[in-house]
């Protein structure tokens, strides 16, 4: 029987003394999935088949390395928005329903490379608009904690199929904080990088500007596996920056509390909180002091402008993404009398409520008369919001935040779509800016939901990041 606190090192090592084999670890795993999924909705399509014949090839390789690939023989579960080659992507939308990719996406390439096995689709909220999980053509995503409960967005079956067991360690995308929000309410660790560090090649764009795929896992060892799997340069992706990557080792070193400043912002203190998030902030804030940290409160005078500016340019952006969906080319087309019947009728029939909000907010924006006043002010003021940032990480070595004001809502309880765009108040700015941030689980509600908090450094100093988390684990987890 396979533990579920079983880190990838471990599964690794009983490899090598024979205790597991690979087609053990994908048939535990399938079976978890077969218990859990009618609960957490956390998959689109398992690839039972393929995984089970992916792990029967590598088992004859056990015996030919001395050390293995970061990932050898560990399941790993891919949200929808990344291209697998031969199986759906459909962004949880009905437009791409009966779409299969031609290509493999470049972190797909990189995990097989490192002997991973894909296990399957994850649910998302379509074209990863959303915050909760719950604007999925496939229905929502619940918690694996208490399934009355959301798992959040838009990487929700991320964070739930890794949370839940189902997988050891899983792929997002995070756009304005679609990691580390269901990352945050699962439990678990979610790492968005810095912009430019992977490869966006073969991801569905939806804000591409603000993108990036990033790993979610149940530790800290695992989530760095999986980063330094994912990262480097790739020439197929003009965002993509040739910068040194990072060694595991250098990423699971401690980091020494009583050379470590950390910032938290002034915003903390006045932002419409709940007040368990805020009380349990705090409360960390406190334990990191006496662990040695050096406390600095900050400023970052341009961070309330943070959730406009964000769906400004991410809805702009998602809407001249978004209009090759005509039902032309691939995915639904509506039965129509005329060429502008079936774009009109595919869009409105293929769309969901929220994408159909979110073209025709960015569609407006970028209108002849409105572009100056909307779109190009918001980029004015998204660079404010990055100077901010790099002022401050000047001042302090690491920001800490908590992720969302607000703890995982009930699946029944009505939410107001605008409303709901404030939970990534604390998120956004890393997107904005670009830097990597990183969610770590710490506390609980008095419902017994995770809380967590995350940890923003300078760009391309994800190395700090997890150096913070490894010691913070370590000590208090």
């Amino acid at each position: 029987m396979l533990s579920d606190k079983m880190r990838i090192s471990e599964i690794h090592h009983a490899y090598k003394k024979g205790d597991l084999k690979p087609i053990d670890v994908v048939e535990e795993h399938i079976e978890r999935i077969k218990i859990s999924q009618p609960v957490t909705n956390s998959f689109i399509e398992v690839f039972e088949d393929y995984a089970l014949r992916r792990a029967r090839e590598l088992e004859p390789k056990i015996k030919k390395y001395e050390d293995f690939p970061l990932l050898f023989a560990i399941p790993v579960g891919v949200k929808d928005n990344i291209n697998v080659k031969g199986f759906g992507t459909t962004c949880a939308s009905r437009i791409l329903s009966g779409y299969k990719s031609l290509y493999h996406a470049t972190v797909i390439e990189q995990i097989l490379d490192e002997g991973g096995i894909i296990m399957g689709k994850l649910n998302m909220d379509e074209f990863a608009m959303g915050a909760l999980g719950t604007y999925s053509f496939y229905g929502p995503v619940k918690n694996p904690h208490n399934s009355e409960y959301l798992a959040g967005g838009s990487s929700s079956g991320a964070a739930a199929s890794v949370a839940a067991g189902e997988v050891q360690v899983s792929l997002g995308s995070d756009t304005g904080g679609s990691i580390r929000l269901p990352a945050s309410f699962c439990g678990i660790f979610g790492l968005k990088p810095t912009y430019g560090r992977v490869s966006r090649y073969g991801l569905v764009a939806f804000a591409s500007s603000l993108d990036q795929i990033g790993p979610l896992a149940r530790n800290v060892e695992d989530l760095a596996r999986t980063y330094v799997a994912i990262s480097g340069y790739d020439p197929r992706d003009s965002t993509s920056v040739d910068v040194k990557k990072h060694s595991l080792k250098e990423l699971l070193k401690d980091i020494d509390p009583q050379n470590c400043t950390l910032g938290y912002p002034d915003i903390v203190d006045t932002a419409e909180m709940e007040s368990e998030v805020k009380e349990n902030f705090f409360e960390l804030l406190d334990l990191l002091k006496k662990a040695g940290f050096k406390l600095k409160k900050i400023k970052l005078p341009n961070i309330k402008y943070s959730v406009e500016v964000y769906q400004l340019i991410a809805t702009s952006e998602a809407s001249s993404n978004l209009s090759r969906y005509d039902g032309i080319r691939y995915g639904l087309r509506a039965k129509a009398d005329s060429l502008d019947a079936v774009y009109s009728k595919t869009r409105n029939e293929g769309f969901g409520d929220e994408v159909k909000r979110r073209i025709i907010l960015g569609t407006f924006a970028l209108s002849h008369g409105y572009y100056d006043a909307y779109y190009l002010k918001a980029l004015k003021v998204r660079r404010l919001i990055k100077n901010d940032l790099d002022r401050a990480l000047q001042e302090v070595d690491i920001i800490v935040l908590p992720v969302s004001p607000f703890s995982a809502p009930r699946v029944d309880e009505e939410k107001d779509p605008v409303s709901l765009y404030y939970l990534d108040l604390f998120t956004i700015p890393a997107n904005l800016a670009g830097n990597p941030a990183l969610a770590i689980p710490w506390g609980e509600t008095s419902h017994k939901l995770p809380l967590g908090f995350q940890v923003i450094s300078e760009p391309w100093r994800e190395d700090l990041l997890f150096n913070f988390a490894s010691y913070f684990e370590k000590v208090f987890i």
